[in-house]
């Protein structure tokens, strides 16, 4: 199941998404806020404006109307609004402010006072009308304020209700997400879906349940195909290495036929080992209590070299085991003989001259080489599958054998450490107790 919610975001990203739902909500109430106080301002200041406008043109027409049929009126005079009436090019009593105006209807800012001014020029006389609106002014910045302070409170709700609605929309995600964290790697797949109701999560759920069976049956068909293998290849494994055996027990036989037994000897308990190794992969288990048994890594190391002697050919390349310092691990000499096989292996194929090194010491086994090393930045992928640096070019190998050492050191708790040599080639070390490095 573990491998079902890899690819589920971690706690952050979940995060991330709640707080874009937070975020959305906040700019959504925000702006509407936003644009409803901006159209109150518009409309405020558009009305106003017009009405104080077109009463204010009522009034200075419906005076001059007066105003023609008897002279003798007297100019309009309200709390607010102050008419004047001159003689053109005689406008002393007119305010200086109002008394260069053209015809028509103005805004006019006299000292700290704000006037709307309507103007009349004719050939026999001049008419001013003036409305002071300082105190509409006034109240507009006021309803400026009121806006912003009524943005702010939406603003505020709107987080409010971002949060509250956050959680809600994202409480059945979270809870998938953490049931899938809380399953077993073990436990049997398909009980997502009945823990929520059939929406979108449910779903959701009910495609995680299927994807869990196809994929649990997909690795327990893989696991009982490669058990069944292993399993099988030992009982010719085992045929070989009785018929080697008896043969070598012959007296009359010559060194060269008793060599080539030797070495078939040595690939059928090297294929035994491979075969043994592959089964604890397959079951994913080490040994039991009563099988646990400390091997040398020493003695398992030499057994290794001499199975590769054969391999060198014409090549100027010497194989050495430097056992400076006994180690036993608890593993069976198989998984042992595997992990330390393919290690050596690899330094034999890529190495044509020089020496392959193996140095036992405390709590590791190092294989040195003087081969071409590994370029650094194909360092990160060695135990990739399938994966052949630079340096492979026409050698053979499946680029299997370094994912294989890969499990096995998960499995048993070792770490392997890949690094070029200062003086040229390739170092390898197996530790086997990695929580001891330090003390």
């Amino acid at each position: 199941m573990a491998s079902v919610i890899a690819w589920l975001p971690r706690m952050k990203y979940r995060q991330r998404l709640r707080s874009r739902l937070i975020l959305s909500f906040l700019l959504f109430g925000t702006l509407l806020s936003v644009l409803f106080a901006g159209a109150v301002l518009f409309l405020q200041s558009w009305l106003v404006d017009a009405l104080i406008s077109d009463t204010l043109e009522q009034e200075i027409d419906q005076y001059i109307t007066q105003l023609r049929q008897d002279p003798s009126q007297v100019e309009p005079f309200y709390s607010r609004i102050e008419g004047y009436v001159t003689r053109p090019g005689q406008a002393d009593i007119v305010p200086t402010a109002f008394r260069d105006l053209p015809t028509g209807v103005h805004d006019v800012q006299s000292n700290d006072a704000f006037f709307k001014a309507v103007v009349r020029k004719h050939d026999d006389f001049w008419v001013f009308l003036t409305y002071d609106v300082s105190e509409d002014r006034e109240l507009a910045r006021r309803l400026v304020y009121g806006l912003v302070a009524a943005v702010m409170l939406f603003s505020i709700l709107s987080l409010t209700l971002g949060v509250w609605s956050s959680r809600r929309i994202m409480a059945p995600v979270t809870e998938l997400a953490r049931r899938l964290e809380t399953m077993d790697e073990h436990a049997e797949p398909g009980s997502l879906a009945r823990q929520f109701p059939d929406d979108e999560v449910g779903q959701l759920a009910a495609a995680l349940d299927d994807y869990a069976h196809r994929l649990k049956e997909l690795v327990e068909r893989d696991k009982a195909f490669n058990a069944d293998v292993s399993h099988e290849l030992r009982t010719p494994l085992a045929v070989i290495s009785g018929a080697t055996e008896l043969l070598l027990s012959q007296p009359d036989m010559s060194e060269r036929d008793r060599e080539r037994l030797l070495r078939i000897a040595r690939a059928a308990r090297q294929s035994t080992d491979i075969t043994t190794a592959l089964l604890h992969l397959v079951r994913s288990e080490r040994e039991s209590d009563n099988q646990r048994r400390a091997n040398d890594v020493g003695s398992i190391a030499r057994h290794v070299i001499d199975n590769y002697r054969p391999l060198i050919g014409e090549r100027d390349l010497s194989l050495e085991v430097d056992e400076q310092e006994a180690v036993n691990v608890i593993a069976p000499e198989a998984v042992i003989a595997v992990t330390l096989g393919n290690l050596i292996g690899n330094a034999v194929r890529y190495t044509s001259t020089g020496e392959v090194r193996v140095v036992i010491r405390r709590g590791e086994a190092c294989i040195l080489d003087t081969g071409p090393g590994i370029a650094e930045e194909e360092l990160p992928h060695v135990f990739d599958r399938h994966f052949r640096g630079r340096q492979a070019d026409g050698t053979k190998g499946s680029g299997l054998g370094l994912s294989i050492v890969k499990r096995l050191c998960d499995l048993y708790g070792w770490e392997t450490e890949f690094s070029n040599r200062p003086s040229g080639g390739l170092e390898v070390c197996v530790h086997f107790f990695p929580d001891r490095q330090d003390d």
